[in-house]
């Protein structure tokens, strides 16, 4: 039973992680919609929608690797918790700060502990990998904007 809590907690993680940071971010980030904006920036109620997805995928890939009998689990939770904190600080150097370049800068700090956190991860479980992969890929598009962000608006 606490090994089925410890796995539901991970997958929840991220997701109050996550709210966590958009509600104390929630003034600053309403003002992004005023902000220039590179080509293919989507719309407001997509960040939210994608957030969310990738947040439960992310925990879902924490819990499968908790749950698992292999070795380099410890070494994978660890980028995990690491690459989350990274992730919840994101918010408030770019929105609220707005420190778009600094925020740039930890973006890509972030994307290499989530590409360690997928490799250690693969060690343990390919199908725990696997499920980082959009969340590669958005960290990747969210660079393009928040560069793009910057540039437009320095």
């Amino acid at each position: 039973m606490q090994k089925k809590l410890r796995c539901l907690f991970l997958v929840l993680l991220p997701l109050i992680v996550g709210g966590l940071s958009g509600y104390l971010n929630m003034e600053a980030m309403s003002q992004y919609q005023v902000l220039n904006q590179p080509p293919l920036a989507p719309p407001a109620w997509l960040f939210p929608v994608a957030w969310t997805v990738l947040y439960l995928l992310m925990g879902i890939g924490a819990a499968i690797v908790c749950c698992s009998d292999k070795e380099g689990k410890k070494e994978a939770l660890t980028l995990f918790f690491i690459q989350l904190a990274f992730n919840f600080c994101w918010s408030f150097f770019f929105f609220t700060f707005e420190w778009r370049l600094f925020a740039f800068v930890w973006l890509i700090i972030l994307l290499l502990l989530v590409l360690a956190m997928t490799k250690a991860f693969s060690k343990v479980s390919p199908l725990a990998a696997k499920l980082q992969i959009p969340y590669i890929l958005w960290l990747c598009f969210a660079g393009y904007l928040n560069l793009g962000v910057w540039w437009l608006n320095r």
